[in-house]
């Protein structure tokens, strides 16, 4: 089961979230996501756990304890949604043809 950690402080690394979910089972990854360009912690996170009722232990357990001063938000993750395109698709009218000028 795939689960979503939000909320959580900017120091938080990718070993405390495996330390905190593993108090409730077994982890198989856990991982910060970050910016790319910057490589700082955006402040969620995903772990995968491989058996449900643990999962859903962890999740009862986790969601709303504090952290660094921060309340964590703990829940099952939903499956991503397709977003369009960053450089907007399309031809916008470019290339595509001869022209004569």
């Amino acid at each position: 089961m795939n689960i979503y950690v939000g909320n959580m402080p900017y120091s938080m690394t990718e070993t405390d979230l495996n330390s905190a979910f593993s108090a409730h089972g077994s982890v198989s990854s856990a991982r910060l996501v970050t910016d790319r360009d910057t490589g700082r912690a955006k402040g969620f996170g995903f772990v995968e756990m491989n058996d449900a009722n643990e999962a859903k232990a962890a999740i009862e357990a986790l969601n709303g304890t504090s952290h660094d001063g921060r309340e964590l938000v703990v829940n099952e993750a939903r499956p991503r949604e397709e977003r369009p395109n960053r450089n907007g698709g399309g031809n916008r009218g470019f290339g595509g043809g001869r022209r004569s000028w």
